[in-house]
């Protein structure tokens, strides 16, 4: 009998458990929310921040209320921050700072209100940019053999801080505006091979760390064609490593209002996806700050050519210190007002 009672509880039990497993089975399968795989970018680069806050300037609201910066970026549909990494630089308020350490605290801040972070190496204790590209004073009498590690050891060690700092970023540049290389001399354009094995120590240290990083190799003048081509075509030919073409877009610079080259930014933003099979993106951006309405035209203009890139290979557009007010920066391509409150033209980023 005890036998007969202990078979009967099994078969009842598995009677249940198949019936719990048919109920399961009716049910729908869990959604799992992942990440958009093509989420625009809509950025800024804010390396003057840090400083901003700490000389005391303070950031407005259009209601007068005290904000933090980054939120309100975030509140005019900004989604990336971009940052600057020098090597040893110095305390100066506007050309210096920048240092690993500000760059992660930066980066930790913004990633923590859920922002998407591109670091943008110079390989210089101050600006590089395609009128200079100084080696920084600690390198400065190094063989080409020991600036090849020193590219490759700084950029590994400033993204494994990231890292432990709980920060991936998604994008790297390996350099400034390098239409002429970077650390010149040896790192000239004029010397392609040795540029290119700076830029590829730059992308292996990157891909060390994580390899899903994207490395954009970055030069200005976003609506010259044959400055592009010129530059993409010896890259190809010299095996640079990369993932994305990154450009500057100020037509401030040219002397030229922007309907006037905003078709050239296009088609070359889509002749370097067709080219080179590359994705790319308008990495640096900026108008001037009185001119308000002419700017905002301008960022919608820029923001629909890099959308107009076909199969979703235009990433996104980055304005270049939006929040350089010009009594603190001396900076014209900001995108403040005096009061402390951003500009209207930022509101092109909410569309």
């Amino acid at each position: 009998m005890k036998k007969t009672l202990i078979n009967f509880s099994f078969i009842f039990l598995l009677l249940i458990l198949n019936s719990c497993s048919a109920q399961d089975s009716s049910k729908p399968e869990p959604i799992i929310l992942t990440p958009t795989e093509n989420l625009f970018a809509k950025g800024a680069d804010v390396g003057w921040l840090s400083q901003m806050e700490a000389t005391g300037y303070k950031f407005y609201d259009a209601d007068d209320s005290q904000k933090d910066c980054l939120q309100l970026l975030k509140d005019r549909g900004i989604n990336t921050i971009r940052l600057r990494v020098w090597v040893n630089p110095s305390n100066d308020k506007v050309s210096g700072h920048c240092s690993k350490e500000e760059t992660v605290d930066m980066a930790v801040r913004a990633h923590n209100m859920g922002m998407r972070i591109m670091i943008d190496f110079h390989y210089s204790d101050s600006w590089a940019d395609p009128g200079k590209q100084n080696k920084p004073a600690a390198w400065a009498s190094h063989s080409f053999e020991e600036l090849k590690t020193d590219v490759y050891n700084h950029t590994y060690d400033v993204l494994r801080a990231l890292k432990t700092a709980g920060v991936t970023p998604e994008w790297v540049q390996i350099g400034n505006e390098i239409p002429g290389g970077m650390l010149w001399p040896d790192g000239s354009s004029s010397n392609f091979g040795q540029l290119a094995q700076l830029l590829n120590k730059g992308y292996e240290a990157t891909k060390a760390i994580n390899s899903s990083i994207k490395v954009i190799v970055h030069i200005d003048r976003g609506n010259d064609n044959a400055l592009f081509r010129w530059f993409f075509d010896a890259a190809k030919n010299n095996g640079v490593k990369y993932d994305v073409i990154g450009m500057s877009y100020y037509p401030y610079w040219i002397k030229s209002d922007y309907t006037a080259t905003i078709a050239d930014l296009e088609n070359n933003l889509k002749d370097m996806a067709s080219r080179y099979n590359k994705e790319v993106m308008v990495v640096e951006v900026g108008g001037d700050y009185t001119l308000v309405d002419n700017t905002y035209n301008m960022l919608v203009a820029v923001i629909k050519a890099v959308k107009n890139v076909p199969n979703n290979k235009g990433l996104g557009v980055v304005y270049w210190e939006p929040e350089g007010e010009k009594s603190w920066s001396g900076y014209q391509l900001n995108a403040w007002q005096s009061n402390g409150k951003p500009s209207l033209a930022l509101d092109a980023f909410k569309n």
